[in-house]
């Protein structure tokens, strides 16, 4: 073989393992939803988190300084990172070599839509990823305990625990559109109750909680993607209740507690 084709060859072989080293890698297998860590659906409006290899070159969280007027970045300043999903643009709320945390375009319609994350050019592969009108999640202390706040703000754990006829709050994520609906890319700066506020629903120990003492359940303001749900714990709440969130049929993944005790404990 004459030596100019054959450097040619080696040289373009070595471009082409070089450049699928540097691409990002990674699968649905990756993909979850943020606020409980599990594999499956998700929605518009959700927080997700993506696992993989290659995803920046360096480590980065969004900041109050990347919100100018109140628009959210698809960009965070010098990682070079985008994501898209269904074509469309996400908002990154951190990115890491292995991690990248990303806002679902609050735009998209359900159904199947492709994934893919770019880093200064270098494309990862196009995944499927379902879309749901809802993918309800709590978010999560620990594996096994809800995140949640009494009325004054103090967060509740075993140490510290709610009582029966006490006012909650919890902090979620996938419960999808709002009245009004949130705006793509835009920082929502007052409350909006869940558009399907008539089939939300909470579970304790798998008995629903009555509407009436729910008094709030929707996007939180200043936090896009996160919603946030107050709910007064009924008089019969038990000890350290499993809880779940529903919307329709979907429900959020079981065995998750709330820290209550009995009244005087």
């Amino acid at each position: 073989m004459p030596l100019r084709p054959f450097f040619a060859v080696v040289a373009f072989c070595s471009l082409a393992a070089w450049s699928a080293a540097q691409a990002p890698t990674y699968s649905g297998a990756g993909l979850v939803n943020s606020a409980d860590n599990q594999i499956g659906a998700l929605a518009p409006n959700t927080i997700a988190t993506l696992y993989g290899q290659n995803l920046a070159w360096g480590t980065r969280a969004l900041t109050a300084s990347d919100i100018g007027g109140g628009i959210l970045p698809t960009v965070l300043p010098n990682t070079g990172v985008f994501v898209t999903v269904g074509g469309v643009m996400a908002t990154p709320y951190y990115v890491s070599p292995t991690q990248i945390n990303f806002l679902v375009p609050i735009c998209l319609l359900t159904g199947t839509v492709n994934l893919q994350v770019v880093v200064d050019g270098w494309a990862g592969p196009a995944i499927p990823v379902q879309l749901n009108a809802a993918a309800p999640a709590l978010f999560q202390m620990d594996s096994q305990t809800a995140v949640a706040t009494s009325a004054t703000g103090a967060v509740l754990t075993s140490s510290a625990p709610a009582h029966p006829g006490d006012l909650v709050v919890l902090y979620a994520t996938g419960l999808g559109q709002t009245d009004p609906t949130a705006v793509y890319r835009q920082l929502p700066k007052t409350a909006a109750p869940l558009a399907r506020l008539a089939d939300f629903s909470i579970l304790l120990d798998g008995v629903p909680v009555d509407r009436s003492l729910i008094a709030y359940a929707g996007i939180a303001p200043g936090f896009a993607g996160l919603y946030q749900i107050n709910v007064t714990l009924p008089a019969g709440t038990g000890p350290s209740p499993e809880i779940r969130i529903g919307l329709g049929d979907a429900l959020s993944p079981a065995g998750i507690h709330l820290p209550v005790t009995a009244p005087g404990s």
